[in-house]
């Protein structure tokens, strides 16, 4: 959103006749493809500026065509609603369309198995599916007027599609070559997004624990950030280090560094299922480490708290994996 116009807002008041009930769906779904919020009832909010004045007056237009009645307002929020307030409606409404674009992903990846040969016209249907998913996805950025955090999750999940029906184009191996030798990567300074969750603190934890004791550690905003001299980004859109297919970051770590310890296999399982959601190994201890996680989550808000305390957590769950084994 422009800074000139920060704290402004535009507000569409409508009244629409109540008979032909296809006409007020009709400018109900054009004012959510605008991305526009409902603060009370008829009265539509969009951030102030020119594109979003032009689309209000579109349907201000449409609307009096249609025998109705509304009016445009520049505001500012006073009493009641704050912008914060305000902004968080928008936030919600963006975290709800990432979050079901993410799940579709998902259910279409977790249908399409490397382990046989898929019959054509399943894959052109995947890939015709990819394709829609990439255009709604950019339909929800274009209204994603305040930089919603799950949008990374989204093009995460997309992305792992993406990749799986390539290698599935390409065979039924879907094996990682290691691409980094440990020594190439100490003295490094690893990069992530802010807000850290399960799959970047077990992948940090793993980053200090066999690959670098000596890692730093950087959170920053994903949109538009290019990584400086020395720095490695992991669990971020186009990282060194991601998702690939069906996996989390923490199982491409491993793999790409070629890691064989045999206690680090099961907390990747409980990683990866807590992180992907898809229940592929089916580990008893997820539901326990993930209500851990969730809660020491909500307990600090920081991330260098939320690293150290996930790095004690992932500690003594390798303590235990590797003890059993023994």
């Amino acid at each position: 959103m422009d800074d000139a116009n920060e704290g402004r807002w535009l507000l569409l008041i409508h009244q629409i006749p109540p008979k032909p009930n296809y006409f007020r769906v009709k400018i109900w779904r054009r004012l959510q493809r605008l991305g526009s919020v409902a603060i009370k009832n008829s009265v539509y909010v969009l951030p102030k500026s020119d594109s979003t004045y032009e689309d209000f007056q579109w349907i201000l237009q449409e609307i009096v065509e249609g025998g109705g009645d509304a009016s445009i307002c520049e505001a500012r929020f006073i009493d009641g609603l704050s912008n914060p307030q305000v902004e968080a409606l928008f936030r919600t409404a963006r975290e709800a369309d990432y979050d079901q674009l993410a799940e579709e992903a998902r259910v279409l990846l977790k249908n399409l198995p490397l382990e046989r040969k898929l019959p054509v016209d399943r894959i052109a249907e995947a890939e015709g599916n990819l394709g829609r998913l990439h255009r709604q996805l950019a339909e929800v950025i274009r209204i994603d007027f305040f930089d919603t955090p799950k949008r990374e999750a989204a093009q995460r999940a997309i992305s792992g599609l993406e990749a799986h029906l390539i290698q599935i184009r390409r065979g039924p191996s879907d094996a990682i070559v290691p691409s980094f030798s440990l020594k190439a990567l100490q003295g490094r300074t690893w990069v992530t997004r802010k807000g850290i969750h399960i799959d970047r603190i077990a992948s940090a934890w793993l980053i200090c624990r066999f690959i670098d004791p000596k890692a730093k550690f950087k959170f920053v905003l994903s949109k538009g950030y290019h990584p400086k001299e020395g720095e490695l980004r992991f669990d971020m859109f186009d990282a060194e280090f991601t998702h690939h297919g069906n996996r989390c970051t923490f199982e491409v770590l491993i793999e790409r560094t070629g890691l064989k310890e045999p206690a680090l296999r099961p907390i990747a399982e409980i990683v990866h299922d807590i992180d992907l959601k898809d229940e592929r190994f089916g580990r008893q201890e997820v539901l326990g480490i993930e209500r851990l996680i969730n809660g020491m989550i909500l307990a600090q808000k920081e991330d260098e708290m939320r690293l150290t305390r996930g790095m004690m957590i992932f500690d003594d769950l390798y303590e235990y994996f590797r003890r059993r084994r023994e």
